[in-house]
């Protein structure tokens, strides 16, 4: 009999590949998904739909006890929120909530993987060093801050047996966060805010699930930061990507204090508007933090996580699947 799993935010861009990964391993996945989902892209799969409510304990314990899951891998959340309680009550209040549901199911979960982030950390302010899970945790963004209590919220509950990874930027096919960055420079314009030197960190979303599904088997109660094991210089990810795509761009640097009252009057707008905004202050001190270049030691000595894909490669596939998607 095959052990199941439960992906939350099965529907989404990592999700979907959770789903794919956990598959190739032989598990039972059912994919917890809100019944207005979109889900066509999920139709060549042999997996089981299941519809919790995430704001309810008594909802996701009725789940729990009914499907006797073996693991649950937890990346159901949000990037964009109007404000930081709403951050706060889906990134760190479903967390709660799921943990606590399998608490009060008493079912023998054996392990629960939280999808975190290397937000929860945030970045260094030099190029000097290097993140690793023994720094204290400095985010600065609402996001960060809901994703440092989401896991602050799990391990409240000790007697369950989790792992959390944090990624650091995550790309791959059917993202559309640094889609933008990639239409930009496919119609030949390359922008760039301020002109500090950075470090940067990714991770091809295949490899983040597959340390996901050795999370399941190893990493009890410990933290890991994941990335492909390099940094990457500000203008790395615009020449690999123009050299695939055979693109020559325009590249200018935009002022600081320009892309920040952009970002202002975006914020206001969306805020009057009741949506969140892709682009606001705090975003935009994500973007122009000087190192997010993290050690992935932990990972490869407890996981076996051993990523298969560079920046280069990794966009390789990506690119070449929005092509001929034609998502861009």
């Amino acid at each position: 009999m095959k052990e199941k799993v439960l992906i939350t935010g099965a529907s989404g861009f990592i999700g979907y590949h959770l789903i794919e990964e956990a598959l190739k391993n032989n598990l039972e996945v059912f994919a917890a998904v809100r019944k207005s989902s979109k889900t066509d892209h999920l139709n060549s799969f042999d997996i089981q739909y299941t519809y919790p409510d995430f704001n309810e304990v008594a909802s996701l314990k009725r789940d729990i006890l009914e499907k006797q899951y073996d693991y649950i891998i937890h990346a159901a959340g949000i990037t964009a929120a109007r404000s930081e309680q709403e951050y706060n009550d889906v990134n760190a209040g479903y967390t709660r909530n799921l943990a606590l549901a399998v608490q009060e199911s008493g079912i023998q979960l054996k392990k629960f993987v939280l999808i975190s982030s290397l937000a929860a950390v945030g970045p260094l302010n030099t190029l000097e060093g290097i993140i690793t899970e023994g720094i204290p945790p400095r985010p600065i963004t609402a996001y960060g801050r809901s994703k440092l209590l989401g896991e602050v919220n799990l391990k409240a509950f000790p007697e369950l047996n989790y792992t959390i990874l944090r990624p650091t930027g995550v790309y791959g096919p059917r993202d559309r966060g640094i889609l933008i960055f990639f239409k930009q420079v496919s119609k030949g314009i390359e922008p760039y805010i301020g002109r500090v030197e950075q470090q940067f960190s990714f991770i091809y979303v295949a490899d983040l699930a597959k340390a996901a599904i050795k999370a399941l088997y190893a990493g009890n109660h410990k933290t890991y930061n994941l990335s492909d094991g390099n940094f990457y210089d500000r203008y790395q990810l615009g020449n690999l990507t123009k050299a695939i795509l055979n693109q020559k761009t325009l590249k200018f640097h935009l002022p600081v204090n320009f892309v920040k009252f952009i970002a202002y009057l975006s914020q206001k707008y969306c805020y009057l508007s009741n949506r969140p905004a892709i682009l606001n202050i705090e975003k935009l001190s994500e973007l122009i933090a000087v190192n997010w270049y993290c050690s992935i030691g932990e990972a490869k000595a407890d996981l076996g996580f051993s990523p298969g894909y560079n920046l280069q490669s990794g966009l390789i596939e990506t690119l070449n699947w929005y092509r001929l998607n034609k998502w861009i």
